[in-house]
């Protein structure tokens, strides 16, 4: 362990290291049976473009990739393909998101400070939007980028309305989520151990009790889940390079 740590547990560097852990183990069940990340968009595969944006970002030091076990080598050589210069590894991931994110984690330099746990189908994130959440993580070690919601939203329970949340408390969070190391190996290990099923990383956090830090998110960092999606996602592109 670093110097530092011992003598300052609650202290983070100016320039923590940050491993990126790329969740890339989906079975794409709403992509009509094809693999999303390997769609092409723009001319390249969607998870290239999701890489490009971590190697691209200063405040990303490594890479770890949790993919499906038959993508292992595809992703090791689209690394290499469309240029990724940082450090990266590709590892078999877990039965849920989970338990890939959890061995991902265990995967990372042990002098990690920070965790960002990143969908691999988010091909959008910008170098800046990274780096901002990055920052918020190292200030408060756990924090989120995340947009207001639009639409009304409804509590139901067999399709009655139970509930209608006040819409200006709702956020849509996004990822990259980044985090202590320590904390998110910790909560993860939980809650691989009692069996939760999670959406998302800070959930595992917030069950420890731990508090999430919202950034500013960006609209156009989507997640791409169904084909409608990949409509959205050249749209943007095209808007993008122009």
């Amino acid at each position: 362990m670093k110097l530092w740590k011992k003598l300052f547990p609650n202290h983070r560097p100016a320039h923590p290291y940050c491993s990126a852990l790329i969740a890339a183990a989906g079975s794409s069940q709403r992509m009509e049976g094809e693999n999303k990340l390997l769609l092409p968009l723009g001319g390249k595969p969607v998870i290239a473009h999701t890489l490009q944006a971590m190697d691209a970002a200063p405040s990303i030091n490594e890479i770890i990739i949790a993919a499906r076990e038959e993508d292992l080598l595809r992703f090791a050589e689209l690394c290499k393909t469309y240029g990724i210069t940082k450090p990266v590894k590709v590892i078999t991931g877990g039965k849920t998101r989970t338990e890939s994110v959890l061995r991902a984690a265990m995967e990372a330099n042990k002098d990690a400070d920070l965790l960002a746990v990143h969908d691999g189908a988010r091909p959008f994130a910008t170098p800046e939007l990274i780096d901002r959440v990055v920052e918020a993580a190292r200030v408060n070690f756990a924090a989120a980028p995340a947009i207001p919601v639009k639409d009304t939203v409804k509590v139901a329970v067999d399709g009655v309305v139970r509930e209608t949340p006040e819409r200006s408390m709702l956020y849509a969070v996004q990822t990259p989520q980044v985090f202590d190391a320590q904390l998110l190996r910790a909560a993860l290990q939980s809650a691989v151990e009692a069996d939760v099923a999670l959406t998302d990383d800070c959930s595992a956090v917030e069950r420890m009790g731990k508090e999430i830090c919202l950034t500013e998110g960006d609209e156009e960092n989507i997640k791409i889940t169904t084909p409608l999606d990949m409509f959205l996602a050249e749209a943007i592109l095209k808007r993008r390079e122009s």
